[in-house]
């Protein structure tokens, strides 16, 4: 299933040079990621991997939720195995499928004491030199909540950079928080920068609130 076919060598070598445009929990074999996201004051999250192969990574997150109008929040803890379903190395594009699950404990604003918590994330994402587009579903659960953040992200680059050079990105994102922590759909648009095993972008949301995240893969 994962293996790279002769004719696609070329597509695969394009996204090689081309970096990483989609945020993967999954960089590459004996790669370690790290990341940290802010997202408008609703949301932050930093996670660290480690993928002993290609197709998986193991690791632990924290979460950390809140109601936009400080009724209550959340402080998630978990560990977490990421899968690579599939990948498809097509001749001028790549595409890739990726399930992640696991375990930890959380604590609310709302409730006493620590609960058993579950999670479960999708995540597929399409792109090529010039344009990407990624849809990702991450389920935070307890006793006591259950918590589903939806994001679409779909991207251009106004430009071809080198393969030594910084990677420019324009990208505007769609999000959904489930469980009462956001009311509709939070839009954003985004400048997104990348150069080497270093990711960077930050832009404004639709309630003119910041959202950023770092990158590191090594």
């Amino acid at each position: 299933m994962f293996k790279l076919r002769p004719a696609h060598a070329l597509g695969a070598t394009i996204l090689l040079i081309a970096g990483p445009l989609a945020a993967k929990p999954i960089a590459f074999q004996d790669g370690r990621t790290l990341m940290y996201e802010y997202g408008a004051g609703t949301m932050q999250e930093v996670q660290g991997y480690y993928a002993p192969r290609y197709w998986y990574s193991v690791g632990a997150g924290y979460l950390r939720l809140d109601q936009e109008d400080h009724r209550f929040s959340r402080d998630i803890t978990y560990t977490r195995l990421n899968y690579l379903v599939n990948r498809w190395n097509l001749s001028s594009a790549q595409a890739n499928v990726f399930v992640s699950g696991g375990i930890g404990a959380a604590r609310g604003s709302d409730f006493q004491g620590t609960r058993f918590a579950q999670n479960a994330a999708v995540q597929a994402d399409y792109e090529t030199l010039t344009f990407y587009s990624s849809l990702k579903s991450d389920w935070q659960r307890s006793s006591e909540f259950s918590h589903r953040i939806d994001t679409l992200q779909l991207g251009v680059a106004p430009y071809r950079h080198r393969y030594d050079g910084t990677a420019t990105w324009i990208v505007a994102q769609a999000r959904h928080y489930s469980g009462g922590i956001y009311d509709g759909v939070e839009g954003a648009l985004l400048l997104r920068l990348f150069r080497g095993p270093v990711w960077f972008e930050a832009g404004i949301t639709t309630d003119r609130k910041l959202q950023t995240m770092i990158m590191l893969n090594f």
